[in-house]
């Protein structure tokens, strides 16, 4: 079913749903951000506040979220039969992961809600209560790169793509899903914009000095290899690695340290980490390199070459392919000012 656009005097009905998993910060963020227009007071031509936003529920009352703040739930799920947008804010996992069946209620009642046409949507993490409907099943979302792994093992159906920002699938772009924290930034900008126009949108990014994460979640995502393959032998190459990457000829030694032929290490190698050898190498090269553009003043073409690289431009193109972001971009995306160090 299409999803409808805001009309004069009609704003669209927005479930923003609270759990006890809840994080408080993109709860209260997404909701004074789709109120942006009524709470600042802006003029919206032809039309009043594009949203009407509520806190949904299982029980209405107080609820303490994951941090230990309470808020109000406003307003019970089962005495809402209908709304046009609900929106699933980022959840804490526990240690354990995400448990599933712990929302029967939650879960029928979003089914029931996409059914009547409701776009649905989530926040980081969120994705895990959305994913348990079973809507996103053959389609693509987005989760924190943190929970990547974890949310494929329990729902290898759901396409997850951890290094963009904002998915928008479904047959009528009726399933929403954002990345890493901040991204419900995106989200709530690409609802505004989509809903009640690019220039309202606009207005709520100055006015809540909101950024568009327009180059992707590649420059975050810190690399760490594989480690529960249970190889001993290449773990103990792993191990040799961290240590050695920046050597001339890092692969050569490390099968020369390992007590295997040169195609078999290289075989179980990509088997046991999900990369090649020099993959994995070049990956390893690149986040010491990130580091480095983060702390010091090094210049770039030095910093490429203690990595392990004497080409500096082959060094520029590979860290821009793996982080998004050029070396001299990300040093100034991730260095901390001046005027905070100590």
């Amino acid at each position: 079913m299409p999803r409808r656009h805001a009309a004069a005097g009609k704003p669209l009905r927005v479930a923003l749903v609270a759990i006890p998993d809840a994080a408080i910060s993109t709860l209260a963020g997404i909701y004074d951000v789709i109120n942006g227009v009524a709470l600042m007071g802006l003029a919206v031509p032809g039309s009043g506040p594009p949203f009407r936003i509520e806190i949904v529920g299982e029980t209405r009352g107080p609820l303490r979220l994951a941090s230990g703040l309470p808020i109000d739930v406003q307003r019970d799920i089962d005495d809402l039969d209908a709304c046009d947008i609900v929106i699933v804010p980022s959840v804490l996992l526990k240690p354990g992961g995400w448990e599933r069946g712990r929302y029967p209620r939650l879960v029928d009642w979003l089914q029931r809600m996409y059914t009547g046409g409701a776009r649905i949507c989530s926040a980081c993490s969120g994705v895990f209560l959305i994913a348990e409907t079973g809507m996103l099943d053959g389609h693509e979302a987005t989760v924190h790169f943190s929970y990547a792994e974890a949310f494929s093992r329990l729902y290898p159906a759901v396409k997850v793509n951890p290094e963009r920002v904002l998915v928008v699938s479904g047959p009528h772009e009726e399933l929403v899903s954002s990345g890493a924290s901040t991204t419900w930034h995106d989200m709530v900008l690409y609802l505004t914009a989509h809903h009640a126009g690019t220039t309202v949108a606009q207005e709520i990014a100055r006015l809540f000095a909101l950024q568009w994460h327009q180059d992707g979640l590649k420059p975050y995502i810190v690399f760490a290899g594989r480690r529960d393959h249970g190889d001993s032998e290449i773990a103990s190459a792993q191990d040799w690695l961290d240590h050695h990457f920046s050597v001339a000829t890092p692969v050569e030694a490390m099968i020369q340290h390992s007590s295997l032929a040169e195609r078999t290490f290289k075989r179980r190698f990509t088997l046991a980490t999900g990369l090649s050898p020099i993959a994995y190498v070049q990956r390893l090269r690149i986040e010491d390199a990130k580091r480095r553009l983060e702390r010091t003043d090094v210049p770039v073409d030095e910093i490429g070459w203690r990595v392990g690289y004497e080409d500096a431009a082959f060094f520029r193109r590979l860290f821009k392919r793996t982080t998004g972001l050029a070396p001299g971009a990300y040093r100034k995306r991730f260095r901390i000012p001046d005027f905070a160090r100590q």
